[in-house]
This record gives structure tokens, sequence and C-alpha cells, in this order.
């Protein structure tokens, strides 16, 4: 009788757990500028190596180096700068008010800034994003969102543009392209596949930007997502934000480990990029490359943005539990913000002098939203919209039955 080995599993284990240094050697990073840029309408198949390798633009001394450096006009590089610290400044004080209880929960995008600041740069108006919880910087580098608003929705208070039905940091805006937010994770890629698709079914020349996290990517959802996409050759972008961690499990339990989430592009025959996320200049040339992609009928693109989750999940979340104290600070691939900024010292067109001026600047601007916002009420106070409004916007006429409930909520 021949005798086997007892079967067993294999459960991936992240590199660094608390108390120990995270070995970050199995991150593959490779030079800038070493990637090459293949033209936006070649066959997907031909994308296959750069679903591998690591699209980079700045260099260790901040300057642009390679095929996929863009032609931006420095006036836009501040833009993207400027928005970045606002985002993060503006991530800063909803935490501390959330700790000062005037908000329920909130959820940072701290180190991840610069994905969808560069990405809306990239865009025209009128194309759709479907964002989950991290792309707050969609609307914090447009000029149209007001931050006022923004708050109000996050204390859920009597100016809330969406009266209270929606967890704090769920936004919807339509006229700004930005799709309402779903708790129910990997969702959004999907519609944005079918709202892509849709685009085309009537002619249209917009395009969609579906977003997902590295956890979320191990959903049904997802994976559908790919097969219609390549299927229809939908006009979407999907974005894979991979900052390493889900909830509060390494980013291997999802299946990163030994490969990269590009890859399942290719997979799936679609045009994959892995992008680092913490390069504002190559995350603006990659989004511009799949929206040309997109808008010139050649099919959709999937991009793994690779990152860091500075923060915790959420403001439910504790990441000292689960992994190293200092892991952003030693993350290979630094600070987004730290790193734009460089390259406009290094070109002549940014001073330390006139960072800390933008800096104070931009905090009197969150600081003067925040306190309009609060006056309209905060959780403390109890200035909620009203019980009666959930009975509104369902139907074009009330029907009766609704009339009866709300007469015996009495309100």
């Amino acid at each position: 009788m021949t005798s086997h080995t007892a079967l067993k599993l294999h459960v991936p284990e992240p590199t660094g757990r608390p108390g120990c240094k995270t070995d970050f050697s199995f991150l593959s990073v490779s030079p800038a500028g070493a990637v090459r840029r293949p033209p936006p309408d070649c066959p997907a198949a031909e994308t296959a190596d750069l679903a591998q390798h690591l699209v980079r633009v700045l260099d260790e001394d901040g300057q642009a180096v390679g095929p996929w450096a863009p032609a931006l006009h420095p006036e836009r590089l501040r833009r993207g700068l400027r928005a970045m610290m606002k985002t993060r400044i503006f991530d800063a004080r909803m935490l501390v008010a959330q700790r000062q209880k005037k908000l329920s929960f909130y959820m940072q995008c701290l180190g991840e800034e610069a994905i969808a600041v560069a990405h809306a740069l990239a865009l025209e108006d009128g194309d759709m994003c479907f964002p989950t919880y991290r792309q707050q910087g969609l609307l914090l580098s447009r000029d149209d969102i007001s931050m006022v608003e923004l708050i109000c929705q996050l204390m859920s208070n009597e100016r809330d543009p969406l009266k209270g039905r929606q967890l704090p940091v769920m936004y919807s805006y339509k006229r700004a392209g930005f799709f309402s937010i779903s708790g129910n994770l990997a969702t959004q890629v999907i519609q944005a596949v079918g709202w892509a698709m849709a685009s085309a079914i009537k002619g249209d020349t917009k395009i969609a930007s579906g977003w997902i996290g590295d956890g979320a990517t191990a959903e049904a959802d997802f994976h559908t997502a790919l097969t219609f996409a390549h299927v229809y050759r939908a006009p979407v972008i999907i974005n894979v934000v991979n900052n390493q961690w889900a909830i509060s499990t390494f980013q291997a339990i999802a299946g990163g480990e030994g490969t990269t989430f590009a890859q399942r592009g290719v997979g799936c025959g679609i045009a994959s990029l892995r992008v680092d996320g913490n390069d504002f200049l190559a995350i603006y040339a990659a989004s511009q490359w799949a929206a040309q992609r997109a808008r010139s009928n050649n099919g959709p693109t999937l991009i793994e943005w690779v990152t860091y989750r500075a923060g915790p999940h959420s403001t439910s979340d504790d990441p000292s539990k689960y992994r190293p104290a200092d892991d952003w600070q030693r993350f290979p691939l630094g600070d987004p913000i730290a790193r734009l900024k460089q390259h406009l010292i290094a070109i002549g067109d940014w001073t330390e002098a006139r960072h800390d001026a933008a800096q104070k600047e931009l905090e009197a601007e969150v600081i003067a939203a925040q306190k309009e916002a609060e006056s309209y009420g905060t959780l403390l106070d109890g200035r909620v919209p009203s019980a009666a409004t959930m009975f509104d916007d369902v139907y074009k006429e009330m029907p009766e039955h609704l009339r009866r409930q709300r007469q015996q909520l009495g309100v």
C-alpha cells in the first residue's frame, strides 16, 4: 500500500506582526522609468508583462523619468498637490470630530491621496466613478463640491444632502460623476461595468471608472465584472487599490501572494497595469492611458494601484492589534504628498515656504467649512433630519399605505 504525507492547507501570513518589523521584500518594485509604455490601442495580451512590473515615474531625486512621464503643466501639478494636502487635512479634522462624538464614523485615505486626486484629473466631465469609501479625493479635488456639504453628510445634520439615509463617508454626487458609495463590497465594480456598457449601447462618449480594494477582489462580483468587461469590451477602468490590508487581513488572504492583482486582468483578457500608487505622475499617466483606451473603443483596463493604508481601516479599527505601528514610515514607496512636493521643488516651481503657506491656508479653509457645517448641527445636539423624511423621494405619488404609516408615526 502506497503511503502519502497528510494533506494540509496553506494559510498566508503577513511578513510583519505587532512587535516586529515588516519585511517588505515581498513587494516587487521596478526602478523609476524602467517599465515600457505600449500604445493605448495595443492588444490586451501585449500588456501581460506590465501586470508584473511596477509603472513608476518619480525617481529618488524627484525627477520625472521614463516613457510614462506625462507632460503636465506645473499649475496642474500644484493643483494636484494642494488637493492631496486638503484631503489629508480634511481627514485629520474629521477623525478628531468623530472622537469628539460629533459624527458617528469616519474612514481616512491617509497615504492613498494621490490615487483618487490624480485619477480625477485624467477623467472628463460626464465620466462616472463608482468609488469605495477611500476615494474622497475625487470630490475634494473639485472646485464645485462644497466641503460644508460633505461635512453635513458626515454629521447627518439638518443640512445633510442625503437626509441621514447613508452612513457617514458614503457620499453621492451625480453632478460630479460620483456614484453613491455602497457599504456592500465589490458591488461598485460590476455596476461600473454595467454603466459603461449602457454608455456604449447609447452611443455616448462617456466612460466609467470602478473602484475596489484588494480584499474585496475575493468577492464573486469582481470576477463577474471582469467577464462582462472583457466579453463586451466595456469602456471602463477597473481600479484595484492594493493598500496591503483589508479590514484586518493581509492582502495575501485575497490572493496576492506570489502573484499580483493586476494579473487577474491578464487571465480575463483585459489590458492590465501595475502602478506605483504613491507616485502622482505615474497615476495620472496610467489613468490617462486607460481612459484613452476606453474612450477609443479598445476595451477595459484593470489597474492595480500599489500603496499602503497608513491609518486604521476606520474609526472602529485598531491596526496596532495586527500589524507593526511603523509600517507606513518604512513602506518602500514613501509618502505621495512628500514625493510630489519634492518633484515640484526639483523643477523650481515650489518651495518649502510656499508649502508651509499652502498648509496654513488649507487648514483655515477646512476649519471654516467645519465651523459652518457644525452650525447646522452635529450628533451632540440632535439636530438631525426629521423621521418624516424617510417617506420622501420613494414614490412620485405617495401611496395610501405609506400615508397611513406616516400618520401612525405621528410626523
